[in-house]
């Protein structure tokens, strides 16, 4: 998992430099894989905003533009992109201007016409690896000011390689929380408010499969403007993220995944017949998935589907047939729980690995739904419009996972870890790490949150601890082994040590078969007793 580090440090921000936050990611089990600038490097371009345009007089392609670039004068520019016009707010390279493959900025003419600079696209600037136009910036873009401040591309991008029981950690608000506790600091959530209900439609959903889904949330969203362009600061978080804009409505369930850890998914309303059911596919049944490959279901894939036809790898991937476009005008917003076991390794049989599959295989926070959803919603209006009906929610509480508590005695963690620590300090460690501690007379009982799925023993809660406290702040000790020489007499020799004498002898030992001849056994000790075989 990739993240910007500058969304990171806007919930918790500690005075560590880039290099101590990922040593101390590392030391806690999150091992960073790479480090990686947010930008290639460039200097000389600002916010640019296009005043006036005509036509080149010697070239039907090119645009002669008046900029405005924060100067007493605006510039004028020549320009061949398709989407350049008035009013718009682009990056600006300025003379003296270095780009990435350092490519310098020089005055120059076109055709005859002279040109004070070049405005760029995202692939000029390193941020994009085609470009179909100008990086168009928004209508409240300062102009003039640093396109690295504007864009914080002064930024790193931290990959995390997380072993699979830290699913936890799988979002920006997971990472957070660890460095908070690791850093003894306060941290704050995304605020998530409730979306107020615009009208009352809904959609019947029914979950046949309850063990696979004990949870499943849906919601109509009508009116959206799919068309719409997602906010330059959500498509930048999604870049260094891994993760390209396909448009408002997929980025929103790209964004909330990455934020909270919450797989979504937004279906073109008016491509579903009836109302949705989660099941069992039927054998043979095919599905178009949203890579065009199709697949051929067995009864052991757990699909989303409507009355007519199966729409959806559940907690995989989405089919194409119900795919939103930049037609679409209403969505049904779906936000899931699926059992991890059910999930787990469905994905490979079809030769998929998504960032969905990723998260519900190893386990995703069972209460985290309601809250997800809500911002989901509330992005997708901001962004795209719409209006939001009531939810939709089904729930088979006997199947949702439960956190048992597990018994921490206190004499233990001394035994194990070497060192002894305060009450109150394992007390502050657990409850950072969002655990419910309640005190006994020789230890604690701890129940783990809903995002840990893999707190189930005692020893689960010591690592937890040498974690937080810090791996190098236990103490060294060797390995000590007592052992006391026994007395050995001089008269009596151990029959290891005869067998040696004989063979440095010349003797050879000779392994005998348990079973022999009755006669060559009294042949050779006729005095023993033996057992005989009924049947030899």
């Amino acid at each position: 998992m990739q993240i910007s580090e500058a969304w990171l440090r806007s919930y918790v921000n500690p005075g560590i430099s880039t290099e101590e936050l990922v040593e101390q990611l590392t030391m806690a089990g999150l091992e960073v894989d790479s480090v990686e600038p947010a930008a290639a490097k460039f200097s000389g371009v600002v916010v640019g905003e296009v005043l006036s345009m005509q036509q080149h007089p010697d070239a039907d392609r090119l645009r002669v533009c008046q900029v405005a670039v924060g100067e007493t004068e605006p510039l004028q520019i020549v320009c061949g992109a398709s989407n350049v016009r008035v009013g718009l707010k682009i990056p600006a390279a300025l003379i003296g201007a270095v780009l990435p493959g350092d490519f310098k900025i020089k005055k120059s003419k076109l055709r005859g016409e002279e040109s004070f600079g070049m405005l760029c696209s995202e692939k000029e600037l390193g941020l994009a690896t085609d470009a179909n136009g100008l990086m168009e910036l928004a209508n409240d873009a300062p102009v003039g000011v640093d396109i690295r401040d504007y864009l914080s591309l002064d930024d790193s991008i931290i990959e995390v390689d997380l072993t699979p029981n830290r699913a936890d950690c799988l979002s920006v608000e997971g990472l957070a929380r660890e460095v908070a506790v690791i850093n003894k600091m306060d941290w704050s959530t995304t605020q998530v408010d409730n979306v107020p209900v615009s009208h009352q439609d809904t959609l019947t959903v029914s979950v046949e499969a309850t063990e696979a889904c004990p949870r499943y949330l849906g919601r109509l969203i009508k009116g959206v403007n799919a068309k719409a362009v997602t906010p330059l600061w959500m498509q930048e978080r999604l870049r260094r993220s891994g993760l390209r804009s396909l448009g408002p409505l997929v980025d929103v369930t790209n964004y909330v995944l990455l934020e909270l850890g919450q797989p979504l998914h937004v279906f073109d309303a008016e491509k579903l017949d009836g109302g949705i059911t989660v099941r069992w596919a039927k054998a043979d049944e095919e599905l178009t998935l949203l890579n065009n490959q199709v697949i051929k279901l067995d009864n052991e894939a757990l699909v989303i589907a409507d009355d007519n036809q199966a729409l959806a790898l559940a907690g995989i991937m989405g089919g194409n047939d119900s795919a939103v476009n930049e037609e679409t005008q209403s969505v049904f917003l779906e936000c899931a729980f699926f059992a991890p076991q059910n999930i787990a390794g469905k994905a490979r049989r079809f030769g998929l690995h998504t960032d969905s599959s990723h998260r519900f295989e190893r386990g995703v926070d069972a209460t985290l739904q309601a809250r997800a959803i809500e911002r989901a919603t509330q992005l997708i209006i901001d962004i795209a419009g719409g209006g939001a009906g009531p939810i939709t929610e089904v729930t088979t509480k006997a199947a949702l996972p439960q956190r048992q508590a597990v018994f921490l005695r206190r004499q233990r963690i001394e035994k194990t870890l070497g060192v002894a620590l305060a009450d109150e300090q394992v007390i502050d460690i657990f409850q950072r790490l969002g655990m419910t501690v309640q005190t006994q007379t020789d230890g604690w009982q701890i129940i783990p949150p809903g995002f840990r799925f893999d707190m189930a023993i005692e020893a689960d809660l010591i690592e937890e601890i040498a974690r937080v406290y810090g791996y190098n702040n236990l103490p060294n000790s060797s390995l000590l082994m007592r052992s006391e020489l026994s007395k050995a007499t001089e008269a009596v020799l151990d029959i290891d040590r005869v067998k040696d004498l004989l063979v440095d002898r010349g003797y050879q030992e000779a392994i005998t078969y348990s079973f022999v001849d009755e006669d060559i056994q009294k042949a050779v000790n006729p005095e023993m007793e033996v057992i005989r075989l009924k049947n030899p």
